[in-house]
């Protein structure tokens, strides 16, 4: 069976200004003039792996390993430099939480621009509607603006529309922490949920806990470059002993 996602020898490479540039107008002209000086910062090196169908892999690895970035190309968000991924399935990325949303516009409002964004149709979001707002527990403040939302009231709706369907491929990132302590049991519990319906899931954590209790593989990244990728616990207890 040809794995669900696959992940072959993948590098990412950004520019960077050497320059200090301290305005827009400062920017052009340096650039018009052909003065501008780059260097590169190669953010993944040559990683590979893959996601077999009805999988749940965790990334691990310290902070600026590359997990996130690995997240993105594999969700379309960045093209690698090099290499390649393959996708078979429709991905439902969680990676920033809310980052569609419109300030000025109410939750009601902000659940058909985000769904629509996610690639849900309006009448998909009006059978759904009542559910979103009855999990993300915004109540009455669904008809407010987001501006007058706490952090985790946006969260919690963001993480109610992004979940509201059952992907095939479901890629995390560190979304288990969002909201109040009764909130990331419930989120858990629905992460659960797809996870147990045979959703192939893509996981980054910190949590080494997490990470035992939900994933059957684990790629370890250590900058930018696949350290060890294999059975859950031999990666884990290879990850902790690492003297950086």
């Amino acid at each position: 069976m040809q794995p669900m996602i696959e992940v072959n020898n993948v590098s990412m490479r950004f520019r960077m200004a050497n320059d200090r540039i301290n305005s827009i107008k400062e920017y052009m002209v340096q650039l018009l003039r052909g003065k501008m000086k780059y260097k590169e910062f190669e953010a993944l090196k040559n990683v590979s792996f893959n996601v077999q169908r009805g999988e749940v892999v965790g990334l691990i690895g310290h902070n600026g390993a590359g997990k996130s970035t690995t997240l993105k190309v594999i969700s379309g968000v960045l093209q690698p430099s090099e290499g390649n991924v393959i996708v078979r399935g429709n991905i439902a990325p969680m990676l920033e939480l809310g980052s569609g949303f419109d300030y000025d516009m109410t939750g009601k409002e902000n659940i058909f621009l985000n769904g629509a964004i996610l690639g849900y149709s309006e009448e998909f979001l009006n059978s759904k509607y009542d559910e979103i707002v009855a999990f993300s527990e915004v109540g009455e403040f669904i008809n407010v603006p987001l501006r007058n939302y706490s952090s985790g009231m946006i969260t919690r709706l963001a993480f109610s529309i992004a979940t509201v369907i059952e992907p095939e491929i479901l890629i995390v990132d560190e979304v288990l922490s969002v909201g109040d302590a009764t909130f990331q049991k419930k989120s858990h519990a629905r992460m659960m949920e797809l996870m147990h319906g045979g959703t192939t899931v893509l996981f980054v954590s910190h949590n080494m806990k997490q990470i035992r209790n939900m994933c059957s593989r684990v790629v370890w990244l250590e900058n930018g470059q696949v350290q060890m990728f294999g059975e859950t616990e031999s990666v884990c207890a290879a990850y902790e002993n690492y003297k950086r």
